[in-house]
């Protein structure tokens, strides 16, 4: 049997892990993961590649040593298509940064395909912002913002200067963005950025809901916009903006929010090319699924940002990594079980609570309770803990724990000889 796997993000890499050590290893099936990158990075990190707070080159998971160690296979490239008379999926070729041509098309056949491509920012056809505005929706994407960022801090050092940031999104990369760019800032002066201090720092949150966090509760909002503002973060709420051009936003009103980094950070969507397939999609281009996962497509499952799974209560599962890593976890079983010839059962999903952190500063979030199926609050040093928990865990799920306590110490080790932020 082949099962082939699309994307080796927060869902699809515990997913072939998973996979790979219950059924590629014993020969019950070949397994096989296609990512256009070559190595992963939790997403809910990129807005610490993009300020230098982790180096995504040392903290990368390299597919191809993971597929070898876990055993499945791993395809590079990005799916362009979908033959499901067939039952394969097309790869674009591979190209340099040149132009030339590294790997061809091809095909890839599957007995069951799992689609689990996470979600891209959802510009609205604003005018000019896909000409203006840094995403931070890909690790290539966080690496740019990560060389502009420095620039512009060099810049603003040389010439005694404000540095700017916009951030269109008050979710929680926005808000979490923001408070790293503070952080980042305050350590640049260690390393030689003598007159570039936070007192010149000007960063924009523009949110047009209400309030910050609009996923999150009133109480989680109020204490992260309080945090924020406390950095000296200008929070702009209840503001919609309806133009970007080269030195800022234009909002609903007129009025300007200039800055030299400009940052798209406002809802999601699934990757254009998703609506193409011939499946089932929702307005946002996600891949309408049933409780098992499946699309209309018995032998397709989506899972993770790309898919639209509805909850009991009308709404969809939240675009979550905890989202995603509990649907791995489903499908993973779901698979075994078409192997074995049992029925399929119905995914439950199980909400643990939301954390937001606020770089050194602090963390904040909810936890539900177990007990009584409430929530409390949580901030400072007990939710930095449990954010940072939830890390180890991703590494738990692809590495094991005695290798993710292997990293754990040897991120410590290099800390006596590495700097504390990312200079290149």
């Amino acid at each position: 049997m082949n099962i082939v796997v699309v994307g080796g993000g927060a869902g699809g890499l515990p997913l072939v892990t998973k996979l790979g050590k219950t059924l590629g290893k014993r020969g019950k099936a070949k397994i096989t993961l296609v990512d256009a990158s070559p190595s992963h990075i939790w997403k809910p990190r990129f807005h610490e590649v993009a300020t230098g707070a982790i180096d995504s080159d040392l903290d990368a998971v390299d597919y191809r040593a993971h597929a070898h160690q876990n055993h499945y296979n791993f395809a590079k490239g990005r799916m362009s298509g979908l033959d499901r008379d067939k039952k394969d999926i097309i790869l674009e070729p591979v190209m340099t940064s040149t132009g030339q041509e590294i790997l061809p098309e091809r095909r890839i056949p599957y007995d069951y395909l799992v689609i689990t491509v996470g979600s891209l920012g959802n510009d609205f056809n604003t005018t000019g912002v896909r000409d203006h505005c840094l995403f931070l929706d890909t690790r290539e994407q966080a690496d740019r913002f990560h060389e502009r960022f420095l620039n512009h801090c060099s810049n603003a050092d040389y010439y005694n200067d404000t540095l700017s940031v916009a951030i269109v999104g008050g979710g929680a990369t926005g808000v979490e963005l923001a408070a790293e760019i503070h952080h980042a800032v305050g350590l640049l002066k260690l390393y030689g950025l003598k007159a570039l201090d936070r007192s010149r720092l000007q960063v924009h949150v523009i949110e047009a809901g209400p309030r910050l966090l609009p996923a999150l509760s009133e109480q989680i909002a109020s204490a992260a916009q309080v945090e924020l503002e406390n950095l000296g973060v200008k929070v702009h709420t209840a503001t919609m903006v309806k133009e970007a051009d080269e030195q800022g936003f234009i909002t609903g009103d007129g009025e300007r929010i200039d800055a030299a980094l400009l940052v798209w950070a406002a809802g999601i969507k699934a990757p254009d090319v998703v609506g193409q397939w011939g499946l089932q999609v929702n307005r946002i281009n996600q891949l309408v699924v049933d409780p098992n996962l499946q699309t209309a497509d018995a032998a397709i499952f989506a899972m993770g940002d790309c898919c639209a799974c509805e909850l009991a209560a009308g709404k969809n599962v939240p675009p979550r990594a905890q989202s995603a890593q509990q649907m791995a976890k489903h499908t993973a079983k779901n698979l075994q079980r078409i192997i074995n010839g049992q029925p399929l059962k119905p995914f439950t999903y199980r909400d643990h609570g939301s954390l937001v952190s606020l770089s050194e500063y602090s963390a904040l979030g909810n936890l539900m309770g177990s007990m009584r199926g409430g929530s409390f609050f949580i901030e400072g040093w007990l939710a930095r803990i449990m954010y940072i928990s939830l890390y180890r865990l991703h590494q738990a799920a692809i590495y094991g724990w005695l290798r993710t306590i292997m990293l754990l110490m040897a991120g410590r080790f290099n800390r006596l000889v590495r700097p504390r932020l990312k200079l290149h």
